[in-house]
Formats: C-alpha cells, sequence, structure tokens
C-alpha cells in the first residue's frame, strides 16, 4: 500500500513525515494542482486547513466528496484557519437545510 500524502506547511509536514507520509509544500496558488496530484498518487490524502483554504471551492468540494481517495482536513499548528464545521458540511451533502 502507498503511503499516504500531507498537503501543508514545513513546519506541520515534519511531524508528518516522521509518521511515514509522504510530504508536499505546495506555494501559496499552487494547492489545487497539488491536491490533484495527491489524489491521483495516494490513497489517503492529509491536507492543511490552511492550504485547503487556499484551493478551489469546487476543487475541494469535489475531493471530499470522492469516495477514492479519501482526503481529509486536518488543522494546521498554527491554527490560523480554521477547520470547516462537519455539521454544516454533513448538512450541505445530506441536502438538509438547518
Amino acid at each position: 500500500m502507498t503511503a499516504p500524502i500531507y498537503l501543508g506547511a514545513e513546519v506541520d509536514a515534519a511531524g508528518y513525515r516522521l509518521a511515514g507520509a509522504r510530504v508536499r509544500t505546495p506555494r501559496a496558488g499552487e494547492g489545487g494542482a497539488a491536491l490533484a496530484q495527491a489524489c491521483a498518487e495516494a490513497p489517503l490524502v492529509l491536507i492543511s486547513a490552511a492550504t485547503a483554504a487556499g484551493v478551489g471551492e469546487r476543487q475541494l468540494r469535489a475531493a471530499l466528496a470522492a469516495l477514492s481517495p479519501l482526503v481529509l482536513i486536518v488543522p494546521d499548528l498554527q491554527a490560523e484557519v480554521p477547520l470547516p464545521d462537519l455539521a454544516v458540511r454533513l448538512q450541505a451533502q445530506l441536502g438538509i437545510e438547518a
């Protein structure tokens, strides 16, 4: 099985690298391309909240909704960008209005 890929800042990536993940640190504006490439290569893609904020909404929604690979947004070390609200996301995916 191939190792998961982490997309995020170099400081955070060091910990994921130690855990056995392949890491990529996309520059500003390169998050979408890095996400597309990671989805083509790995069974699991972990993307920091800060990097996910730089990806287009349509592309990010499609990646999160896809059955394979599994794409998860994880908190970054400095937590400058909050994680998306899981309840709101699930309601939107299920078509439930709050």
